[in-house]
């Protein structure tokens, strides 16, 4: 099979409408615009939630609520299973993690560890944060834990 000889399934495809194209088309004349007005025009129409002047819902409901997304702290997260990819007995922080390829950067908290998965080799992982089941796995595979 060639690019060049790949084709459509038959009937997925459709032929434009050709606006404008006399009277029996039923899109004639105006193009199925109607007459005059602003959504005729070129260019015409209304941004999303324009209520045509009037005020719009949205400005007469008031905010309410605290949300606390302004205020949380990013961590960058590892699981546990990513950890496999160093060797036996290694050091693992923020910078080997990066070197590796697990992590591309480091958000500004630092690294947490996730128990998601299950690690296979004794390591001496230091991290900002751990989730209780990263602690048991990583400390059932012989390894420790260092808070930074």
């Amino acid at each position: 099979m060639n690019i060049q000889s790949l084709k459509p399934a038959e009937n997925s495809r459709f032929s434009q409408k050709r606006l404008g194209r006399g009277i029996g088309s039923g899109i004639g004349k105006t193009s199925g615009k109607g007459h005059k007005g602003q959504n005729a025009r070129s260019g015409g129409g209304v941004r999303v939630g324009f209520e045509g002047g009037q005020m719009p819902l949205v400005r007469k409901l008031p905010r309410r609520g605290f949300n606390n997304s302004y205020f949380k702290k990013q961590y960058s997260i590892v699981n546990v299973s990513d950890l496999n990819k160093f060797d036996e007995n290694s050091v693992v922080d923020a910078n080997t993690l990066i070197e590796k390829g697990i992590l591309s950067k480091v958000e500004e908290y630092g690294v947490k560890i996730l128990g998601n998965g299950k690690l296979e080799k004794a390591l001496t992982v230091k991290a900002n944060k751990f989730s209780e089941s990263a602690i048991k796995k990583i400390k059932k595979a012989n390894g420790t834990i260092e808070e930074v």
